[in-house]
């Protein structure tokens, strides 16, 4: 009997030792230090730094005596800096402007008790200019109220950086409203202003009530689309005129408090033919919060447009998630995939404002697994969540996530609350604890950019030395060069992300790679952004670099 078993155990630890290692997976990392602020708004803004807002309240990270609101994430070593912030930034919004600043705008006119140093956001705009420091030490956020301020009061706005550097603010409320829009500022503004009064839009008008955050995008040419509720436009910037474009089909309400996300689709040369992709949100019309519940049935629907005139025509193309998402947000990978994660099965944004809340929130069934959705496959083959993990946690009204310079996805927040709530029994508590997503090239030798400048001209041809490791170096490989704008993450929107697929070529030799840049600021808004290589979908970390000359705005170039 012994003869038999021995050799057979034998000849499966053989066989267990020598296997071939498994392919990695995507992998969720939770990480030991906690953001102390409920990341509700994030955005990259150096190779090493992710800043972080809240609302002004009780959170625990302490800064001059008092709770902050503001912090920064230090990507290398998982740890938290409190940030000095003026003005109330909760529910703003932001971006990187030409000169490499980040602006953030708007917010809570409201205090709140026992925090003395909080002074109304709704008219604010906050400047943190570019730091040097690795760690964020020294770093600081500069507010001037009384000469620096926005000319509309706006809460729940969004932003993003337009072709001449600057940054376009779109809509929001003037006060405080429960549910809907029932305050609305309905007009453009500009920073630096463009003039001393802000532009009125009838699509914002139009689009009330459920409009908050409108999903808005720098095109190629110049104009911006957008999408409030369920209806898109077209607006030009220079000419302040507005195109109407087709309807979100099937009664979709993709807007705060009705939140689908939207991304632009990545832009390839010679044409950056743009492509908009809006999923999730509401088939509910907006009837009476209170006739609304927690329970209510978010959509699967995803819906695609081609923004040329043959592709308006056509109007939108529909295809579904693989499970409904209210709050879902839609991130750029650098090979050109978009991350759909976050957000909950039913209900709906905001806190304590519909039937059946869930402490207080207004939504529930949280959605644990991601998808990734690939542009280029079939229709009603784009989506899969094969190999994707749990996280374990639910993200919900009050969550972000990042694309980071190291290639994963910095995923933070979640609070459906008035303040700071936590304690046995709280389904969706005020969430401090941080997570990566690691894609598989994380866990394999991947692409390296051993030197990139620091800044990059308009339409020019730039070789920079390169290591590949020899899984990656030989010939027929596929190799995609992106400069990204990492975008800036608040209410299942990442404002001003962007994806541009340079040409690019690898030297016979393997060590370096020359790529051509986007022809002027239409294509990439002048101002900071990121370069990843891509080879047969391992991708290497990112260079951050400066597209363009780094003056301030405006600047056309």
């Amino acid at each position: 009997m012994r003869l038999v078993i021995i050799p057979v155990i034998f000849s499966l630890l053989i066989a267990v030792t020598f296997a071939a290692p498994s392919t990695p997976s995507w992998r969720f990392d939770l990480k030991a230090e906690r953001s102390g602020i409920v990341a509700l708004e994030a955005i990259v803004v150096s190779p090493t730094l992710v800043l972080f807002f809240d609302r002004a309240s009780d959170d625990p990270l302490q800064i001059n005596n008092h709770s902050a609101w503001g912090a920064l994430w230090n990507l290398e070593s998982s740890t938290v800096r409190p940030l000095d912030v003026f003005s109330n930034s909760f529910c703003g919004s932001g971006a990187l402007i030409s000169n490499g600043s980040m602006v953030s705008v708007g917010g809570d006119p409201r205090g709140f008790v026992g925090n003395p140093a909080i002074h109304p956001g709704n008219q604010a705009i906050r400047v943190f200019e570019p730091c040097a420091s690795p760690t964020g030490e020294g770093c600081t956020l500069f507010e001037d109220p009384d000469n620096l301020h926005l000319l509309v009061k706006r809460w729940y706005p969004s932003s993003i950086r337009v072709f001449d550097g600057s940054l376009m603010i779109i809509g929001g409320i003037h006060e405080s409203t429960p549910f809907y829009n029932t305050d609305p500022a309905l007009s453009f503004e500009f920073f630096p202003a463009k003039e001393s009064t802000a532009r009125p839009s009838e699509f914002l008008n139009r689009s009330l009530p459920a409009n908050l955050f409108p999903r808005a995008f720098a095109l190629p040419d110049g104009k911006v689309f957008m999408v409030a509720n369920n209806q898109s436009i077209v607006y030009d910037i220079e000419a302040d005129t507005e195109r109407i474009l087709p309807d979100i089909p099937n009664n979709v309400r993709v807007t705060n408090p009705m939140d689908g996300s939207a991304i632009l689709l990545p832009l390839s040369p010679p044409e950056f033919i743009p492509e908009v992709l809006v999923c999730g949100g509401s088939q509910t019309d907006t009837i009476d919060p209170s006739l609304l519940s927690s329970q209510t049935p978010a959509t699967t629907q995803c819906s695609r447009i081609v923004l040329t005139e043959e592709g308006i025509a056509k109007g939108w193309e529909v295809e579904h998630m693989l499970e409904p998402r209210i709050m879902p947000e839609l991130v750029h990978l650098p090979n050109g995939q978009v991350l759909i994660t976050n957000g909950g099965r039913s209900g709906f944004a905001a806190t304590n404002s519909v039937q059946d809340p869930i402490g207080n929130s207004n939504a529930d069934d949280p959605v644990l697994v991601p998808s990734l959705y690939t542009p280029e496959a079939p229709l009603g083959m784009r989506i899969s969540n094969a190999g994707m993990p749990s996280s374990g946690i639910a993200r919900m009204y009050h969550s972000s996530v990042n694309l980071t310079p190291q290639g994963n996805f910095l995923i933070a927040g979640s609070n459906p609350n008035g303040n700071t709530t936590v304690g046995p029994g709280i389904k969706f508590p005020s969430e401090f604890r941080v997570q990566t997503l690691d894609p598989p090239f994380m866990f394999v030798e991947r692409p390296k950019i051993l030197h990139a400048p620091t800044k990059l001209a308009f339409g020019k041809k730039f070789t920079v030395p390169i290591s590949l490791p020899n899984s990656l170096a030989r010939p027929g490989t596929k190799v995609q060069v992106s400069l990204m704008d990492l975008g800036f993450s608040t209410h299942a929107f990442h404002s001003s992300a962007r994806l541009v697929f340079m040409d690019a070529s690898i030297s016979a030799d393997r060590r370096s790679l020359t790529f051509t840049t986007p022809p002027s600021g239409r294509v990439f808004p002048p101002g900071p952004g990121t370069v990843f290589l891509t080879v047969d979908d391992v991708t290497s970390e990112g260079a951050w670099v400066m597209m363009g000359s780094g003056r301030s705005p405006p600047t056309l170039e």
